[in-house]
């Protein structure tokens, strides 16, 4: 929603880069407001790493 937000204020971009650094901007001031932790992260993190085994490190 707060993506949207931001994006529905802009008419256009001069190219798609510009875009994509407005919208990493915006993602890390919007993650600095997320205080609620991931549900059921555990049980997301032990698939990946079944999954993933080569990418995800077990800690």
């Amino acid at each position: 929603m707060t993506l949207r937000k931001i994006l529905k204020n802009r008419a256009s971009f001069p190219n798609d880069e510009a875009l994509f650094k407005l919208l990493y901007l915006s993602l890390q001031r919007i993650t600095k407001k997320w205080t609620m932790p991931i549900r059921e992260w555990g049980a997301a993190l032990n698939q990946f790493s079944i999954m993933f085994e080569d990418r995800v490190p077990v800690l």
